[in-house]
């Protein structure tokens, strides 16, 4: 006889808030920035179970890069659902899966082969397999800011904040963090920050990792957590220098600034840098799990079989997704996001420039920041967490980042239109009125 359990699995009686049953359900580690429970989304809109339509600057972290529920994206979707839901890409091919290799490998550039994984982690950890397996060195080099993923591996390159190595330093591969330009963090020049970090890079060559012993370089060339920092193309280009001096992988993490975040497919674009591997997440999928990391050939077949795998990556209705977002972005998205991430950096500068507090703007496209600094130069992070409170009381979802959380980040979709923007600033504009 079999027992029915519905009893048991009834929905909560509506007078106990999401928040008090998130706290039974959910362990601290899983604590979100806001209480906002979503029950639908569209474009650049996301409307709450009280009715709130709220404007999203936060697309999930930098994932809804062609907006929410985008049609294309849904008809991909559903047409893919309707076909095949999963393979295995261990067992055997399908179409979307060879059709979207095909379209990265374009897009990235020639003598490439793809790994498909699930997460922006899992894609960092078959870079860093890759290149360790292949090289037979071990010692790595990655940057103080970075945030590349909570696995393992990805916590160990990372340096955004020590809460996220606290109690696992023990299990975690040693890792060489240097300093990442900032020029007005430290009241410099970007040309003199470049020249300091790669100085750095070379000291730590000569004192601390030989470069024969390096296996790679492991760099965002925009800095997502660490404040929206884009790298400056000297520092790349010097990275990629030494990287072809010693014989080093140079890994570029694009998991946030790749799929017209940054206006242009990969943020690398912008300096002519060309890395050795490329890991993408994120925005790949408009929101469905996938993940890629894109190699040279010459190492890619160099990891035999057996040296990597999973039971998802490119899963057959998640490349469908991604094929419809590379067809949005080409398609107009990615000159919108230049044409109206202009316009948003613009009003930026006008808005920040209209408050007392020292500031700088930057970013490009739809991945743009703003830092604030006290009168004595320290971060203004109680002035950033009262800007985003009252922007979220106003109806605007933005998020802070950086290691004092000072710096405002807006990440919209590259599907925004001028009228929204428009909007979104006068709101911002309040919220920081309302907040000094």
């Amino acid at each position: 006889m079999v027992t029915s359990h519905s009893s048991s699995l009834a929905a909560a009686p509506p007078t106990t808030s999401a928040s008090t049953r998130a706290a039974k359900l959910f362990p601290p580690a899983a604590a979100r920035r806001t209480d906002l429970v979503i029950e639908r989304a569209l474009g650049c809109h996301i409307w709450t179970e009280d009715g709130r339509r709220i404007t999203d600057f936060a697309s999930g972290v930098a994932v809804t890069n062609v907006g929410h529920n985008h049609p294309d994206v849904v008809a991909a979707v559903h047409a893919q659902v309707d076909t095949l839901m999963h393979v295995g890409h261990n067992v055997a091919l399908c179409p979307p899966y060879l059709d979207l290799a095909e379209r990265l490998v374009d897009a990235v550039g020639p003598d490439r082969k793809v790994y498909f994984a699930n997460s922006g982690a899992e894609a960092i950890e078959a870079a860093i397999k890759l290149v360790t397996r292949t090289s037979g060195r071990t010692g790595l080099i990655a940057f103080k800011g970075a945030f590349h993923g909570r696995s393992t591996l990805a916590t160990a390159l990372s340096a955004s904040s020590a809460k996220y190595k606290s109690g696992y330093q023990g299990i975690m591969p040693s890792v060489q963090h240097l300093d990442f330009p900032a020029p007005f963090a430290n009241g410099s020049t970007e040309e003199a920050e470049v020249e300091r970090c790669l100085a750095q890079l070379d000291a730590t060559f000569d004192l601390v990792l030989a470069p024969a012993d390096t296996a790679a370089i492991v760099v965002e060339p925009f800095q997502g957590e660490g404040g929206y920092y884009p790298a400056p193309a000297a520092f790349l280009q010097g990275l990629r220098d030494r990287a072809d001096k010693h014989g080093i992988a140079l890994i570029f993490d694009e998991i946030q600034s790749a799929f017209g975040r940054t206006g242009t497919m990969f943020a690398f674009e912008h300096s002519g840098v060309v890395p050795d591997v490329i890991t993408l997440a994120k925005g790949i999928a408009n929101g469905l799990p996938l993940s890629a990391m894109v190699a040279r050939t010459d190492l890619m077949d160099q990891w035999p079989a057996g040296a990597h795998g999973g039971t998802f990556g490119g899963n057959p209705v998640a490349c469908a997704a991604a094929l419809a977002v590379f067809d949005i972005l080409e398609g107009g998205a990615l000159d919108n996001a230049r044409v109206v991430g202009a316009q948003l950096k613009a009003g930026l500068e006008r808005i920040a420039a209209n408050q007392s507090l020292s500031y700088e703007v930057r970013g490009l496209g739809m991945m743009l920041g703003v830092e604030f600094r006290n009168d004595d130069g320290t971060p203004a992070t109680e002035f950033v967490a009262r800007v985003c409170a009252s922007a979220l009381d106003q109806g605007l979802l933005v998020l802070a980042c950086g290691p004092k959380a000072n710096v405002i980040r807006l990440m919209p979709p590259t599907t925004l239109t001028s009228d929204e923007a428009t909007d979104a600033l006068a709101t911002l504009q309040a919220a920081i009125t309302a907040a000094r």
